[in-house]
């Protein structure tokens, strides 16, 4: 084991990342290519690489490479350490230029497409010396992400367990039917989302807060979803709406923009679901012992950011 140790201590970046992209490119001429390397030299490397872990990292075919399940794991955990080595180098790169902090927010689609963008330009104006690191998840994969360390605050609708996470209101917003101008359905009064459920539906992906509320619904009321697509932005949603290929329920604040370009219809929800709150989050203990973190928590949830913008006149 010490043995193992010692030689898993001297593997350098460029053989892990000769290995990385060995999987990725099936191709040991592309990936030598790819990192720089002669053929030969990056041959050698991989064998060296190998004899050191004691297992073949790949499969060795007339086609090119396939990763072992040794290699497997081994490209997973390289890429990991990869990333972190490249946020290593940014983060001292920011320090020569005076950001002397970096704060990983986590935040649900909801909370990127109607809320955050000026929030964090006002507070990046406000602390130039910390840097948000921002990334989009679904609110299912935002708490998660957020327990399990990868995220020091998180925004998401509520809905998603909250054990061991301390959570504070961010923002209210509305879901509302979206679907073609003319369809059936349209009309500006509340429609209950059960009688809409002879339709077909286009979604957000597995975890999104929208589709556990609509799965739920269905469910309560003994009636199937037909849930015929999924993607991943409300843009792409709207697209597939617009195509004729479903009905969708989307974040009334993000989606307006959207349907008055493509010309689709919304039409209000007179469930009590359809009014969502959105939460700030962090790990029990840790915000309010973490200066940087309370100080980003604080500025969300700020009394006089929850106010309504006002609305322009046309």
């Amino acid at each position: 084991m010490a043995s193992a140790s010692y030689n898993l201590a001297r593997f350098d970046l460029v053989s892990i990342r000769l290995a990385v992209a060995c999987a990725q490119t099936g191709s040991l001429t592309a990936a030598a290519r790819d990192s720089h390397l002669a053929l030969a030299a990056a041959s050698r490397r991989l064998r060296e690489l190998e004899l050191a872990l004691g297992d073949p990292l790949f499969e060795r075919h007339a086609r090119g490479l396939l990763p072992t399940a040794a290699g497997r794991v081994f490209v997973k955990h390289g890429l990991t350490l990869l990333q972190t080595m490249e946020q290593l180098g940014s983060e001292l790169s920011d320090l020569r230029r005076g950001i002397a902090r970096h704060i990983r927010l986590c935040a649900s689609s909801a909370a990127i497409s109607q809320f955050l963008p000026p929030l964090l330009a006002r507070y990046g104006a406000l602390h130039p010396q910390v840097h948000v690191d921002l990334e989009e998840q679904v609110s299912e994969a935002v708490a998660a992400t957020l327990r399990e360390g990868r995220a020091d605050v998180a925004v998401f609708v509520e809905g998603p367990d909250t054990a061991g996470l301390e959570t504070r209101l961010f923002r209210h917003d509305e879901l509302v039917l979206v679907l073609p101008a003319k369809h059936r359905l349209a009309g500006k009064t509340p429609l209950a989302f059960t009688d809409a459920l002879d339709e077909e539906w286009i979604s957000l992906t597995a975890g999104a807060a929208m589709l556990q509320k609509q799965q739920q619904a269905a469910l309560a009321a003994n009636r199937p979803l037909k849930l015929r697509m999924q993607v991943r932005s409300f843009d792409a949603v709207c697209h597939m709406v617009a195509s004729g290929l479903g009905l969708a329920i989307l974040p009334k604040g993000a989606s307006l923009p959207i349907l008055k370009s493509m010309k689709l219809g919304w039409r209000p929800l007179a469930d009590a679901w359809a009014q969502r709150r959105l939460l700030v989050a962090t790990v029990t203990g840790q915000g309010g012992g973490d200066a940087g973190i309370a100080s980003l928590v604080d500025f969300l949830t700020e009394p006089s950011q929850n106010a309504k913008p006002k609305r322009r006149k046309q």
